[in-house]
């Protein structure tokens, strides 16, 4: 069970497990970062972890492994290109951030692996640092907010759940339902005071 893989590492590692899971990605650690968080908050929950401690560690890690793709492609990002080209991961960050742009930056996070090859792409196309840190670590923090948040009050039954299925098909589920989540709060906090849901109905 891929949960059983976390909480050995876990385990082992202690809190540097969360820095290297999140800093090295899908490069390193091959558990699927969603998977990681939803864990690293149930130990949280239970008292086995200090929940301030797994969270900082979780965004220092992404951060800088975000901020070390967005100098990678700033620097040498024209040289590594053709070197990627081919790689379906490498054609879905160029995509999406050609198609969206500013947007990509909040979007890119939503995507496995691409989340750690779109900030080159962003350096290789000239924006700025100011700018990069200002959407990409705002949107880190929502991100990795929301599903530590998540797996607070909803983690033991989603874990019970994903070790039943394939971790590909996991991660898919898991990033819908986050999504499902955030968008009935958003239209909850978005209508809940219209004057139309109060106004009474004609008889």
């Amino acid at each position: 069970m891929i949960s059983d893989i976390v909480l050995q590492l876990v385990g082992h590692y202690g809190y540097l497990f969360f820095f290297l899971a999140f800093c090295l990605g899908p490069f390193g650690i091959p558990v699927p970062n969603e998977l990681t968080i939803l864990t690293g908050s149930i130990l949280s929950n239970n008292g086995a972890l200090n929940p301030w401690i797994v969270y900082i560690v979780i965004l220092a890690g992404l951060f800088t492994a975000i901020t070390f793709a967005y100098f990678t492609g700033r620097i040498f990002g024209e040289k590594f290109k053709p070197k990627f080209q081919n790689n379906r991961h490498f054609q879905k960050a160029e995509r999406l951030f050609e198609q969206h742009g500013d947007i990509a930056m909040c979007l890119g996070f939503l995507i496995p692996v691409v989340r750690y090859i779109l900030p080159v792409f962003i350096g290789l196309s000239g924006v700025s640092y100011k700018k990069f840190a200002l959407i990409s670590y705002s949107s880190a923090f929502v991100w990795t907010a929301t599903f530590f948040a998540f797996g607070k009050f909803f983690g033991h039954y989603i874990l019970n759940l994903l070790d039943l299925i394939d971790p590909k098909l996991a991660v898919v589920v898991l990033i819908i339902a986050v999504g499902t989540f955030i968008i009935i709060k958003w239209f909850k906090s978005k209508f809940s005071n219209s004057p139309l849901l109060h106004k009474p109905m004609n008889k």
